[in-house]
């Protein structure tokens, strides 16, 4: 790295998951990882983050294995001081106004990761789940408890605003830049209007992911620049937080997504590095160094 950072690089995103096998059987529905592979595990990601200077990544359960978190408890219970996790939680689940009671005091976790499943039926109601004010509860318990909240809305970001200014002491995150897949940057980014106009709030935070893999260039993947300078106007580089979601990077280097926030945006000064590679999110996920 060609300046020194203070805080530990932190991948604030990262699939982790072991092999279908009988012992472990992957659900059979239709939510797979995208591209498939067979397995992604922890001892295959601290390699990738060794070779590419990555200090710490917070392991998100990925969305088709629903509330099976076993494996990232015990691979973060394994590298403490390398893993912690933004588990799955079920707001609609029958147990939910229990099991939310003390989420940060389970081993590693550092808040929650919503992707708007209902869970008893596969389906795919983000804007359902956001205008849903009968999970007000959640919402406010979440707020209370201090528990952040990574949030997969895609197009659907625009929901999120009543919510942060219902709730300003609740941490929201949107993840992947409330991006989609596109056949072109602008396809992709079409609810980018919608995700600055929430800068007005303190409250949300945004995961830089997907700049890189929604790209149509090699790198530094100058056809998202102009994305990244609009966010970093709107929300600041403190609230930005660098994540990869390594098993949906494709033919993408990993150390390339790491090198765009280092060196590849010219524009970005060191101190809005130091923030989005590792500031926010050992600030937001109260994990310092």
């Amino acid at each position: 790295m060609f300046w020194l950072m203070t805080h530990p690089v932190i991948d604030a995103q990262a699939h982790l998951y072991r092999a279908n096998t009988p012992a472990e059987p992957w659900p059979s529905d239709p939510w797979r990882p995208t591209p498939a592979v067979s397995a992604f595990t922890g001892e295959q990601m601290l390699e990738a983050m060794d070779d590419a200077g990555v200090d710490r990544a917070v392991i998100v359960p990925p969305i088709w294995q629903h509330d099976d978190q076993r494996a990232s408890f015990e691979t973060a219970a394994q590298a403490p001081d390398r893993f912690k996790i933004m588990g799955r939680f079920d707001p609609y689940g029958p147990d939910a106004a229990t099991r939310i009671h003390g989420w940060l005091d389970q081993p590693n976790m550092v808040g929650m990761r919503l992707a708007f499943l209902k869970w008893n039926d596969g389906g795919v109601l983000v804007g359902d789940v956001l205008d849903d004010r009968s999970l007000d509860w959640f919402w406010a318990e979440c707020e209370t408890q201090g528990v952040p909240i990574a949030c997969l809305t895609q197009a659907s970001v625009a929901g999120l605003g009543p919510i942060a200014a219902r709730h300003p002491r609740l941490r929201l995150i949107v993840d992947h830049l409330a991006s989609v897949a596109g056949d072109t940057v602008g396809e992709s980014f079409g609810a980018l209007d919608d995700l600055l106009a929430l800068a007005e709030l303190p409250n949300v935070y945004v995961k830089v992911s997907d700049a890189p893999n929604r790209s149509k260039e090699p790198y530094p993947f100058r056809d998202v620049h102009d994305v990244v300078a609009r966010v970093r106007d709107a929300f600041g580089a403190q609230r930005m937080m660098w994540a990869v979601d390594i098993t949906q990077i494709g033919d993408l280097r990993y150390v390339d997504c790491l090198r765009l926030w280092q060196e590849g945006i010219p524009f970005l000064s060191d101190e809005e590095r130091e923030w989005i590679l590792g500031g926010t999110a050992a600030e937001v996920l109260s994990w310092p160094a």
